[in-house]
């Protein structure tokens, strides 16, 4: 069975994208932490931008995910929305 996904819910998509992107920011303050305590003062530099990778990276998936959610609504109507096949696989919760 065909299914068309019509329209995007703009804030509560952005909220998981924003929760996504943080998660990935974690991993520049891994790269980061090193950086500030062991690297010459170009390297601490560095480290202190990724250090605050997590909200830097939260502030630009929320923004670039509401300006691609609503694109997306947009060509949804003119276009028509994105189409998966789906199946049931029985039983019951």
């Amino acid at each position: 069975m065909k299914k068309q996904l019509i329209r995007i819910s703009i804030l509560q998509s952005s909220k998981i994208m924003t929760a996504l992107y943080a998660l990935m920011g974690f991993l520049y303050t891994l790269i980061g932490i090193p950086m500030i305590l062991w690297g010459g003062k170009p390297l601490k530099i560095v480290g202190i931008i990724y250090l605050f990778m997590p909200i830097i990276m939260s502030v630009i998936g929320f923004v670039f995910f509401v300006i691609f959610g609503a694109i997306y609504n947009r060509l949804a109507k003119w276009l028509g929305g994105i189409e998966v096949e789906v199946k049931d696989i029985g039983g019951e919760s």
